[in-house]
């Protein structure tokens, strides 16, 4: 079991989204098995939001969605930060449900 916080995902279709990753535990263990969530909690009163059922579809090591996640972390958080992120995680949308 892994739980890990990332940023919002980058959504490429209807059906699928996008994450930038790491050579960590998150990688490794969506190697072994392809099952993810991802939860959302909107900047509301209350408890407002999306749970995401997801399911991996492929990881790419390069590409310009890898390039653009790279950048953006290097002018967030500074170039090593963007210099760690060798992955582009595609998960597929099995599910949404709502917080409320």
């Amino acid at each position: 079991m892994n739980t890990a916080v990332y940023a919002k995902p980058h959504i490429v279709d209807d059906e699928t989204v996008a994450w930038g990753m790491t050579d960590g535990r998150t990688f490794d263990n969506l190697r072994e098995n392809p099952h993810a969530s991802y939860l959302y909690m909107a900047p509301a009163r209350g408890f407002s939001g999306w749970r995401l059922t997801l399911e991996l579809k492929e990881i790419k090591d390069s590409g310009e969605l890898l390039d653009e996640i790279r950048k953006n972390a290097a002018q967030l958080t500074g170039p090593f930060t963007g210099a760690t992120v060798k992955h582009v995680g595609y998960f597929r949308v099995v599910e949404v449900r709502s917080l409320t």
